[in-house]
């Protein structure tokens, strides 16, 4: 059985990435601070708790996988704050580029002799700021393109060895990303997009013929909305 390594395992896009791994037969190994053994029903999962802002637990975390063969490392989590640059804190900065950048270079170190070995695949799950610059989006949107520069750069470096690597850049997603943000996605159809719409991608990324690669996977909604928040 092929074993596979998600990060923000717990909710949204990395939650929803699991659940489509566990029904293709996948062991998945998710990672998240607050993540249970009982979060999915599966007897082919298994839950590890990191805080992968947090560079201590990240190289614990680290540790534990250099034991495991392992065939797919997705690099899902991630979060964001969309301020002026000067109102961010050193803290919020810190966290933020180290868990969106840090830590999947980190793991990704960790893990590659076995995912080469394995013929396996690398997806970072990106967004659609990696590819754009956007107002109030400076940190959030250097981590995302450090994370696709990465990407990219590995693929050219490992092309000798069987292993596919892919930057997904979905556009705004329905999660619980935008929970403590002021704005959320559209509540329209056609304006957002699902998780399950970037779970689609991943699926058709592994089923494909291993000969060809989709390094670069845009995903966008129809139509561009948002949703303001209340101001509280």
């Amino acid at each position: 059985m092929r074993k596979a390594v998600v990060t923000g395992a717990s909710s949204g896009i990395g939650k929803e990435i699991t659940k489509r791994l566990l029904e293709m037969n996948f062991f998945v190994v998710g990672i998240s601070r607050n993540i249970r053994g009982t979060a999915f029903d599966n007897v082919n999962f298994q839950a590890i708790q990191a805080d992968l802002s947090k560079e201590k637990e990240t190289l614990k975390l680290c540790e534990i996988l250099a034991k495991e063969e392992v065939s797919l490392l997705v690099n899902a989590a991630g979060f964001g704050r969309f301020e002026p640059h000067e109102e961010l804190s050193a803290k919020t900065i810190t966290e933020m580029t180290f868990l969106n950048l840090t830590a999947p270079m980190l793991l990704t170190n960790t893990l590659l002799r076995t995912l080469k070995k394995n013929d396996g695949y690398l997806i970072n799950i990106n967004s659609i700021e990696a590819l754009r610059a956007s107002k109030f989006a400076g940190v959030y949107s250097a981590t995302k393109a450090g994370l696709k520069a990465f990407g990219d750069a590995l693929f050219e470096e490992t092309r000798k060895s069987t292993l596919s690597i892919t930057n997904i850049n979905p556009d705004m997603t329905e999660s619980h990303f935008y929970d403590t943000l002021r704005f959320d996605v559209s509540k329209r159809e056609d304006e957002k997009l699902l998780a399950s719409d970037i779970a689609d991608a991943l699926e058709h990324i592994l089923t494909m013929r291993k000969g060809a690669v989709v390094s670069e996977y845009t995903i966008r909604s129809l139509k561009f909305g948002i949703s303001k928040k209340a101001k509280r």
